[in-house]
């Protein structure tokens, strides 16, 4: 503890413990994603806080996403959000310097609770795409030629170290379920594919 003048606690510089962005989201998931470690729902408001943020435009209208969900603690989210990029057309680096955009928290919160992170983006036909260890990029982004103008996808591989053994993303999900029902933007109600590849391993398992 500080010492104490007055009233006010005073601490040293030594007392004081800084931590890093990864860790915060780590050791108070609820201020991220409104459930803490241990609980069920963690894995489903992870992908709806990553929904969200894909969906929403900063012109305050829905942008264009679809949701994979390959296992119960792994998912990906596509969207039509353009990354900030340099003068030269680039992607500007975000977090961590990675391709996790800046200006985007929920992917990057998410990224920190996850084992495995792929980002790719598209930029007027060319595309980078890198990996992540955490939200710590394994190694530089790659470019490759793509059709595509604008927009994101990302995979996350949540930690199941840091999850528990019976929490998993929800079956049988809605779009107004992840979108939530407080929102104004438009166009709405709005709706986007949930693809759950769940069920077909599920599905082949009983024939």
């Amino acid at each position: 503890m500080g010492d104490k003048i007055g009233s006010v606690e005073r601490y040293t510089a030594d007392q004081i413990q800084v931590i890093t962005f990864e860790e915060h989201v780590r050791a108070r998931p609820a201020m991220y994603f409104r459930v803490d470690k241990g609980s069920p729902e963690l894995p489903t408001e992870v992908l709806q806080q990553v929904v969200w943020d894909a969906l929403h435009h900063s012109d305050g209208t829905h942008g264009q996403i679809s949701v994979e969900i390959g296992s119960d603690l792994s998912f990906v989210v596509e969207d039509d959000r353009r990354h900030t990029a340099d003068e030269q057309g680039r992607p500007l680096p975000g977090f961590f310097d990675s391709l996790l955009d800046q200006r985007r928290w929920a992917p990057a919160a998410a990224a920190a609770l996850s084992v495995r992170t792929v980002v790719e983006v598209w930029l007027d036909g060319r595309g980078y795409r890198q990996e992540l260890a955490k939200a710590t990029p394994v190694g530089v982004w790659e470019d490759f030629c793509t059709p595509r103008l604008s927009g994101t996808r990302t995979s996350f591989h949540l930690d199941p170290s840091y999850c528990g053994p019976d929490e998993a993303i929800a079956w049988s999900l809605l779009p107004d379920e992840l979108h939530g029902h407080e929102c104004d933007a438009l166009p709405s109600p709005v709706t986007f594919p949930i693809r759950d590849l769940r069920a077909k391993v599920e599905n082949s398992a009983g024939e």
